[in-house]
């Protein structure tokens, strides 16, 4: 019996000393220390400020700078041809080609309406194909 009550007493100063180690180990700990603090900002000179300087209003363009108007005002009547072309492709074309078509048909007929050259429509109209054949009224 003496034996067990040794035991437990050894076990029990272990515990305390496994204890106090731990509780010593935790706040022996070094501390960083703090950042040293930040350098003092430099003084901001403003800038003397200038004068608005506000232009004298323009009478607007002279006549020679004016831009050039890229239709006659009168329909074109040879993309009459192309335009009513393109729709009756529109017809038989498959679903996306038949829509891009008949977008390029009402855009045709605006700007023919509006007198525009052979050079103003084709690009608009080829743009809306994308990509699909132009009718043969069209070249």
């Amino acid at each position: 019996m003496n034996a067990s009550l040794i035991k437990t007493g050894l076990n029990k100063t272990l515990v305390a000393l496994l204890l106090a180690a731990t509780a010593f180990a935790a706040t022996a700990c070094n501390k960083d220390e703090p950042p040293p603090p930040l350098p003092a900002p430099k003084p901001v000179v403003a800038a003397k400020p200038e004068p608005l300087k506000i232009p004298k209003p323009d009478a607007g363009l002279p006549k020679e700078e004016e831009k050039p108007k890229t239709g006659s005002g009168k329909p074109a009547s040879s993309f009459a041809k192309c335009c009513a072309a393109l729709r009756q492709n529109a017809a038989s074309a498959p679903p996306p080609t038949g829509g891009y078509m008949l977008q390029a048909a009402a855009m045709c007929d605006s700007m023919a309406a509006n007198g525009a050259n052979k050079s103003t429509i084709m690009p608009v109209i080829l743009g809306a194909l994308r990509g699909a054949n132009l009718p043969s009224g069209c070249r």
